[in-house]
């Protein structure tokens, strides 16, 4: 079930430890400033991953869902609501390796060796 919050909420470690056994960033939707020039996918003046996830991946819901982050989101100055829109589909951690999410990561991707 999916819930949005009203007000920040920390994320302690007692917060982060309620996602056992699972990690925490499969169950909670984790914000924090933007990196900006330590990320990979910041170009120098937008995030390029951002700019991917508008122009790649189909919009999830049809209206702005509930955020509170939304009036400092790096996301939403840059992309406006079509990044919003795509945003409840965003995961931290994904194990799906489709072309498309490839192409949205803009990263290499490190396979496994095959088992043998």
């Amino acid at each position: 079930m999916l819930e949005y919050l009203t007000e920040n909420l920390p994320a302690t470690p007692d917060i982060l430890a309620m996602a056992a056994p699972l990690k925490s960033t499969e169950v909670f939707r984790l914000a924090a400033t933007c990196a900006e020039h330590q990320c990979p996918h910041f170009d120098g003046a937008d995030c390029q991953l951002a700019t991917r996830v508008v122009r790649i991946l189909p919009a999830v819901v049809d209206s702005l869902p509930p955020c509170i982050i939304r009036k400092e989101c790096r996301w939403y100055a840059q992309e406006g609501a079509a990044a919003c829109k795509r945003c409840p589909a965003i995961t931290t951690v994904t194990y799906d390796l489709s072309p498309q999410v490839r192409e949205v990561s803009g990263l290499s991707v490190i396979e496994e060796p095959a088992v043998r």
